[in-house]
């Protein structure tokens, strides 16, 4: 764990508290980014806290007499960590808002439906929220197999004598995004859009009883402020080494590839005009893994009773070429000076959109006010982050299509 605090040892300081999970697709990252530093955050009278937690299989691959969801464990021992310790820090353990981005956005969702995390906060910002919500039924049979490539049996003393490296080496084989399929870029974006991620939080039944949707829907959380969102290009980039091999396929055939019935396909295709083939396929995979789901949530929290309140980072980046994965982070975190921000931003990135999304974040953390009306099926208002940024209604009307690919 790493502590920012602009009020060490004042223990009658009760100031809002930030806790930050990093993303990393479940099996990467680490909390020692400089660009998660909690600087801009102390500035503005808020302890910060980043963690760590099990990665990749040892942190949610089954294992017979181990229990499930290992990483989720983390994220709750983490967060019992600062309501016995933050007032030292000048923390108020009452006022704990988690926030993550990708599969850290994913994790303070998937907290959410936890019913023993329930106690641990009281406020959520999902940044590009990937979830993963395996069935157990998957989670066993890929257990079962890495353990099988593995030579071992699939309990803690067979894994235990496989080193690490040959655990890394064979999760990555289960994993969709390195399927093996040389040449062919879409079985993995098949798999991917369709099946998920093959490593992340399981719906085990105990700790995790359902899926994210499901438990926004019954009402899980709804006494908790939520605030999501998707950059309007997450992985729309993705398929750019692969532009010359799929300039002669039709876009509307491929995205049948990938599950979308053919009107769907067209449709998908005549709203997007000017993009190739790979442009397409890209920005169909930030739709349905991202854009969509974001607008999925903020319905079944509505559904739940509970208000949640939507926006979209549309800011592009010329050297990333649109609104990218990741871009927010350093706007959100307020760091622009950082190393290697310039890489993905260019040089002067606009110190106007840090102040609009981080200044967001520090108000919802602070006092849970956004300044605009929580999405609901009426008026679908989203504020879209950009220079200027504004709210506008039905934000995500563009990616409603990606959700008919039907998945497990």
């Amino acid at each position: 764990m790493n502590v920012f605090t602009p009020r060490p040892g004042e223990t009658d300081a009760a100031l809002p508290v930030l806790v930050y999970i990093h993303g990393g697709g479940y099996v990467a990252g680490s909390p020692a980014s400089p660009w998660y530093d909690g600087a801009a955050f102390n500035r503005d009278g808020i302890v910060t806290v980043s963690v760590s937690y099990r990665l990749g299989f040892d942190g949610f691959g089954f294992i017979e007499d181990a229990p499930m969801n290992r990483g989720v464990l983390d994220w709750i021992l983490a967060l019992e960590w600062v309501r016995d310790n933050i007032d030292g820090f000048g923390g108020d353990p009452r006022r704990v808002t988690i926030a993550g981005q990708s599969a850290g956005g994913g994790a303070v969702l998937t907290l959410l439906a936890v019913p023993s995390a329930k106690e641990l906060f009281h406020g959520v910002i999902s940044l590009s929220g990937a979830t993963s919500d395996t069935p157990l039924a998957s989670a066993e049979a890929a257990g079962r197999l890495l353990a099988e490539k593995a030579g071992v049996a699939p309990t803690l003393e067979g894994l235990r004598a496989v080193p690490e490296e040959t655990i890394l080496r064979l999760q990555g084989e289960l994993s969709v995004v390195e399927a093996q399929a040389p040449g062919d870029p879409m079985a993995p974006l098949a798999a991917l859009v369709t099946d998920g991620l093959v490593l992340g939080p399981v719906v085990d039944g105990h700790l995790l009883p359902t899926g994210v949707r499901e438990a926004l829907a019954g009402g899980a959380g709804a006494e908790k402020a939520l605030l999501l969102g998707a950059t309007d290009n997450e992985f729309s980039m993705a398929l750019l080494p692969h532009e010359a091999a799929l300039a002669d396929v039709d876009p509307a055939s491929a995205l049948a590839g990938l599950g979308l019935d053919e009107p769907a396909a067209r449709s998908y295709v005549d709203t997007h005009p000017g993009l190739s083939t790979a442009g397409i396929l890209g920005q169909f995979v930030t739709d349905s893994i991202f854009r969509s789901k974001a607008v999925e949530y903020a319905r079944a929290r509505e559904d739940g009773g509970a208000p949640a309140w939507l926006y979209r980072f549309a800011w592009s980046s010329a050297v990333m070429g649109g609104a990218t994965h990741c871009l927010d982070v350093p706007f959100f975190f307020d760091c622009l000076d950082d190393d290697r921000v310039d890489a993905i931003t260019g040089p002067n990135p606009p110190a106007s959109l840090a102040a609009d999304v981080h200044g967001a974040a520090v108000r919802f953390i602070t006092a849970g006010d956004l300044g605009w009306a929580a999405y609901d099926d009426e008026a679908k208002a989203v504020m879209v982050y950009g220079v200027p940024s504004v709210v506008v209604p039905d934000g995500y009307a563009d990616a409603s299509v990606s959700a008919a690919v039907p998945r497990r």
